[in-house]
């Protein structure tokens, strides 16, 4: 049926007989007005809006009903149509980068071919030398033109404008030899493929000095707006402590000259931190592109100086910056260098590959740069609000201060009032106190709650220890998923007055007496899946018996991040701050947790997982735990280091006791950590002591079977369209499925057990929440009556449709779905095992 709009209508009678219905403007207008409100009204809705709207008084339900089904078919197409022109200018753009990178190649060819030319020449010439004088001559002569390119040519330049100019454009040069030339050989990161979901084109250094990484891209933002993100360091990359911009400078030609002193952050307490001083320069070429170069200022330059800072290794930036040409269409076409020498002989040989490898380099700052540009430019894109009623910047924020807190307490600086303590006589914790709070916290942590009148302060216990053989996204998500499993409730009386004493949020002290449960409440999640930030709620949460009366729930902001088996990541995390349930935005944030980072000299060789398809990435144990190296069975000494840290308030009078309780409490961390890295072992994933999570384990795979007979079994027809009967594909393949599928238990008040990649997206859940989500909660009245009325049908006769309803997610959206099936999972003895559900066409109201 044809629909217009613009002319009068036609009698109902016409209505009924005639294939074409035209409809006024202003019947138009209320249907647009009720279409917005509700995209896919009920019958009874439809009949309501009749009744509700004069002017729709002679339409028909059934060709309200046929106008509704068209707008959402208009609808869809039209966001289909958005979507495939996105795609086209996304895959116009990445083909035009592979063409200069293929131009590239190609005149990197031609150079070695030139070169290998002129060395068989060489070779020649010196065989056909008669006496061994020639010969000597000819290789002194190549020594002598060896010596003069390897001399610096260049004086010494002074501090004065003109000089840092020199300097500048020295480095630009340099850097887009770089971006665009054969300055540097430039391999492929070993896993990355192009493609229109990719991140872009990621490249590694093979055989310069240092480390480099390099990065083409498209991004969604104009280029000046690109260039203000990247030059502000702190807000996407989490290692950046601080920048500081010493000097500025303007340039004749309209470029503009920093001098900035940057400090990092040590990812491990066995390293110390790195601090750069370097020369920034912002300008635009003749083409219009934008550019940001950017060098360490060294002696040899002759450019001004900084002295060394305590506690900091000065590594060496080489020229690097990032390359921003405006996009036909939209956007902007992105370059991006980073070139570094991080002194690596200053860092124990045990973490030595982590500063040697060009791979760590491109995962943390490089791709960190991409990835953080996405996320910006898709909040750009549309209006999002997240978890609790949030924007996205907010929760960003708090992801900043979870990760820079946990720095904070790894790295311990002076200048943030840290000072050591005394040890017991042993050296396996490290315990720091910190008397003032308010530089770390700000002042209105210490005019809190948080802090008693009587004076205090925060303690933090750290350690580091070396892990063998342990893929470090399944600790972590064993840690997240397990928290019963590695914290200590048995805390000294003593200890316990004092947190009743002082009833703020205290991390660690709460954290290890809750008896409950915890529940995880999903807040927001980056593009790429690699990184969650989350709510826990400890249930039932009491220090001792005296206060099981009086238990009350906590809550916990947490951040996770390298879980994902088809992201890269450097290194995977787990850091947690007390909160209370407002989560207020100005919250005082004190993390405690866990750093799992990979250290293995083949890092650079090896191939990141992001290679394998979806359905390798299931196989748990497997190829799919890795991140950036084969934590399988071929490489049996895998290494990693694992830090951890916890911080605790203490008053004065108390501080003795505060700090000899943390030191036993992350003696009982670490013992805890080291007995289920045990059980994750590679050797002993295979057994029933290494937890694997689905979709991956046995369980799952049986489950997947049970669902996909059952449903052929009641209805007659396939519910997958595989021909592999193969357990492992068949769940694949159900993971995979477009429409909602979720597995129910058979209890009184039932609750999900299972649920596919769709399911979860619909539910807004993780798997790990799934089971604290009931039936009832997502069902509104009229399922929960439709499906009252017919779990008898479902019992007795295997299966029952559903009609077309709402459900609600676990973070309060409504989403629709066409229609439902519901069926009986029977095991291998043909005995009832769950509910399956089915919900097709389902989408966000």
């Amino acid at each position: 049926m044809a629909v217009t709009s613009g002319k009068e209508g036609k009698s109902s009678s016409s209505m009924d007989q005639g294939k074409y219905v035209r409809y006024t403007a202003e019947q138009v207008e209320a249907l647009e007005r009720l279409y917005h409100d509700c995209p896919k009204p009920s019958s009874i809705r439809r009949q309501q809006l009749i009744r509700e709207c004069p002017i729709l008084s002679n339409i028909e339900p059934k060709q309200i009903k046929v106008w509704f089904q068209n707008r959402r078919c208009r609808e869809k197409q039209r966001k289909e149509a958005s979507r495939l022109q996105a795609v086209n200018r996304k895959l116009s753009a990445m083909n035009k980068l592979l063409m200069e990178e293929n131009d590239r190649l190609q005149k990197q060819v031609s150079q070695l071919v030139y070169e290998n030319g002129y060395f068989r020449q060489q070779l020649q010439n010196a065989s056909i030398a008669t006496t061994d004088t020639s010969c000597e001559s000819v290789v002194t002569s190549v020594k002598h033109q060896q010596q003069n390119h390897l001399t610096p040519r260049d004086p010494p330049r002074d501090a004065s404008s003109a000089g840092l100019l020199s300097i500048a454009e020295e480095t630009l040069t340099e850097f887009l030899s770089k971006a665009k030339g054969n300055a540097v050989e430039w391999i492929q990161m070993p896993g990355m493929k192009p493609g229109p979901d990719a991140i872009g084109i990621v490249t590694i250094s093979h055989g310069c000095t240092g480390v480099a990484a390099r990065a083409c891209s498209l991004v969604g933002l104009d280029p000046t707006k690109v260039a203000e993100i990247l030059k502000d360091r702190t807000s996407w990359l989490r290692d950046c402590r601080s920048v500081d911009v010493v000097s500025v400078f303007t340039t004749g030609n309209g470029g503009t000259i920093e001098l900035l002193y940057m400090q990092m952050y040590a990812p491990t307490t066995l390293a110390p931190a790195r601090d750069f001083w370097t020369l920034r320069y912002t300008s635009v070429l003749e083409d219009g592109s934008l550019v940001v170069c950017e060098r360490s200022l060294t002696g040899t330059q002759g450019g001004p100086s900084m002295p060394a800072v305590q506690h900091f290794v000065r590594a060496e930036m080489h020229p690097s910056g990032y390359l921003i040409r405006p996009c036909e269409g939209g956007g902007s076409l992105i370059h991006i260098v980073d070139h570094m020498d991080l002194e690596p002989w200053s860092v124990l040989e045990v973490i030595r590959p982590l500063y040697e490898s060009s791979t760590v380099l491109a995962q943390k700052v490089t791709m960190a740069a991409l990835r953080h540009l996405r996320q910006i430019a898709q909040e750009a894109s549309s209006d999002v609000v997240l978890g609790w009623g949030r924007q996205p910047a907010a929760l960003r924020t708090f992801s900043q201060r979870l990760c820079k807190g946990f720095n904070e307490a790894v790295n311990g600086f002076t200048d943030d009032g840290w000072s050591l303590m005394g040890n017991d006589g042993m050296d396996d914790v490290t315990v720091l106190i910190n008397s003032s709070p308010s530089k770390l916290l700000g002042p209105q942590f210490a005019s809190s709650d948080g802090l008693p009148a009587l004076g205090g302060g925060i303690i933090c216990a750290k350690a580091s220890m070396l892990l063998q053989n342990v893929p470090p996204a399944l600790l972590i998500r064993f840690l997240r998923e397990h928290r019963s499993e590695w914290v200590d409730s048995n805390m000294d009386a003593y200890s316990a007055c004092a947190w009743k004493a002082n009833p703020c949020t205290v991390p660690s002290s709460r954290i290890g007496g809750f008896g409950g449960g915890q529940v995880i409440l999903p807040l927001a999640h980056t593009v790429e899946h690699e990184e969650f930030l989350e709510v826990i709620k400890l249930e039932n949460n009491g220090l001792t018996q005296e206060d099981a009366l009086l238990s009350r729930d906590m809550f916990l902001l947490q951040l996770c991040s390298g879980i994902d088996e088809n992201a890269v990541g450097a290194c995977s995390e787990l850091i947690f701050a007390p909160i209370d349930a407002s989560l207020a935005d100005n919250s005082p944030l004190l993390p405690s947790g866990f750093r799992v980072v990979p250290s293995d000299s083949g890092m650079d060789g090896s191939s990141p997982n992001r290679t394998l398809d979806l359905a390798s990435a299931l196989e748990i144990g497997s190829a799919g735990t890795r991140t950036s190296v084969d934590y399988g069975g071929n490489n049996s000494n895998f290494r990693s280091v694992l830090t951890i840290a916890f911080q605790f308030t203490f008053e004065n009078h108390i501080r003795e006791n505060v700090a000899s309780m943390a030191r036993q409490y992350l003696r009982g961390v670490v013992a805890s950590v080291q007995r289920v890295s045990m059980a994750l072992a590679p050797s002993r994933m295979g057994s029933h002591l290494g937890p694997r999570l689905p979709p991956g384990t046995p369980e799952a795979l049986t489950l997947a079977r049970w669902v996909c007979q059952s449903y052929r079994f009641h209805l007659g027809v396939e519910l997958l369209r595989s021909n592999s009967e193969v357990n492992e594909s068949v769940l694949k393949t159900l993971w995979h499925h477009s429409d909602a599928i979720m597995c129910c238990s058979l209890k009184s008040l039932p609750v999900f057990t299972f649920a596919n990649q769709a399911g979860l997206d619909m539910l807004e859940t993780t798997l790990v929440a799934l089971q604290d989500i009931s039936l009832e909660k997502i069902l509104d009245d009229n399922g929960r009556k439709s499906f009252c009325s017919d779990i008898a049908q479902i019992m007795q006769q295997g299966y029952a449709y559903l009609p077309a309803g709402v459900c609600v997610s676990s973070m309060g959206r409504p989403a629709s779905y066409d229609r439902a099936i519901a069926w009986k999972v029977l095991n291998d003895e043909e005995n009832p095992h769950c509910i399956a559900f089915m919900f097709m066409n389902w989408s966000f109201v």
